[in-house]
């Protein structure tokens, strides 16, 4: 079995209709692109769900949200792929998988043990798939390659067989609603995932009021004072408190008032919550802002590789969860990194990371992005500069990901 070390984990969110997030497709990749044995795809897969996931499980990765996995026809046929879990997982079966009469077995003995079935990269019904789309209960339309009428056209196809429709490689919200329309009920898609779904948002009071917050947090200032700045904004109270409330803080006492949340909290737990309540607080109204997993888990990914580089500097880890979170302002605010951290006296380190890119957490910030972005020579290239290996950053990745599922599950 090829090194553990040749294996990249990446993930995809899927969104529902109130854009939360559903699952994540998990993304495999070889070091070896392009030069893969014939059986790789198989091998390099068992190896991430192995040693990936061994250490936390599947369920404790994706908490409540299933793991949408690539499936291809030597894989469909590996006793690996029983080691998941059926509750916890989607086989997403190639568009490469032929509907063989023994693939179409396969398949019904999955889907009688339990396992849920999707059939990624559809842009036609082919006849000979029929067996295939009788099987699958989701049904993945790449609408990238079709014009809307081809779209429709699909989903009238679909729609009578009682297939859960979900429609990859969203690129705007003018498809987005197109798709609703037409009945679809799962969305992925560069639109969630980049700054154009809530881009050029006018900053609101109540950000800027955290803006405030975590600037005095991160100066130090009295308890009093940061009491003070809160107050000035009801809405943020009961948001702080009821989140604060709920996060699992190792304390049985219930906390009664914002003085009192301040001193259990602490002050590196509080600019934590400070800086994603930023983010919880910018959905669309109706539903929460799907980006907010992303930068929890950003955050928390940084903080872990900072400790694996310098395992005594906490101020490091820190600072790499700052770098983490606050890399995705101006995603909520809408406007330039610079003009966001002017008035939050971040450490040299951390802004130069966030403007510049350089430094240790500039690298860091660059391997997260690139993750996300599926991009593995981006991650192979970054890991090298910090001396790790993708084994590591599987691991780190995978408790980053677990880490913002129990987050968003308690300021739920």
């Amino acid at each position: 079995m090829k090194d553990s070390s040749d294996v990249f984990l990446g993930r995809q969110p899927i969104l529902d209709l109130r854009q939360r997030l559903f699952a994540y497709e998990l993304l495999f990749r070889s070091g070896h692109v392009g030069f893969a044995e014939a059986g790789d795809n198989v091998r390099m897969t068992a190896t991430v769900i192995v040693n990936t996931f061994n250490e936390l499980g599947v369920e404790t990765a994706l908490g409540d949200r299933r793991g949408f996995i690539n499936v291809d026809e030597g894989f469909l046929f590996s006793d690996t792929l029983e080691l998941l879990p059926p509750h916890a997982v989607v086989l997403e079966i190639l568009e490469t998988v032929p509907a063989t009469e023994e693939v179409v077995a396969r398949c019904r003995e999955l889907r009688a043990a339990g396992y849920t079935l999707a059939l990624d990269d559809v842009t036609q019904i082919r006849p000979s798939y029929g067996p295939l789309v009788d099987l699958a209960d989701i049904v993945k339309v790449d609408i990238a390659p079709l014009s809307d009428a081809e779209v429709a056209r699909i989903a009238d196809e679909l729609r009578p067989l009682g297939k859960q429709l979900l429609a990859e490689k969203v690129e705007s919200r003018e498809r987005m609603q197109m798709c609703r329309e037409l009945g679809f009920t799962l969305f992925q898609g560069y639109y969630f995932a980049r700054p154009s779904v809530i881009a050029g948002r006018r900053v609101d009071y109540g950000k800027l009021s955290l803006v405030r917050l975590l600037s005095l947090a991160i100066g130090d200032a009295d308890t009093p004072e940061l009491e003070n700045e809160l107050k000035r904004e009801p809405g943020l109270v009961l948001k702080m408190l009821r989140m604060i409330n709920s996060a699992s803080t190792g304390v049985a006492v219930k906390i009664t008032s914002l003085r009192h949340a301040i001193t259990m909290l602490g002050r590196r737990q509080l600019m934590r919550w400070l800086q994603l309540l930023i983010f919880a607080s910018s959905g669309e109204e109706g539903g929460g802002n799907p980006l907010l997993a992303t930068a929890a888990a950003r955050g928390r990914l940084l903080e872990l590789l900072a400790t694996e580089l310098a395992p005594q500097n906490a101020a490091l880890a820190d600072q790499g969860f700052m770098c983490g979170v606050m890399s995705m302002m101006p995603v909520a605010f809408g406007i330039p990194m610079d003009e966001i951290i002017v008035p939050l006296n971040l450490p040299d380190a951390v802004g130069d990371a966030l403007c510049l890119r350089v430094g240790p957490l500039g690298v860091m910030l660059d391997l997260a992005e690139a993750a996300e972005a599926d991009d593995l020579a981006g991650v192979t290239s970054r890991l090298a500069a910090l001396g790790l290996d993708l084994d590591t950053f599987n691991r780190a990745q995978t408790e980053a990901l677990a880490w913002s599922n129990r987050l968003e599950d308690e300021a739920a």
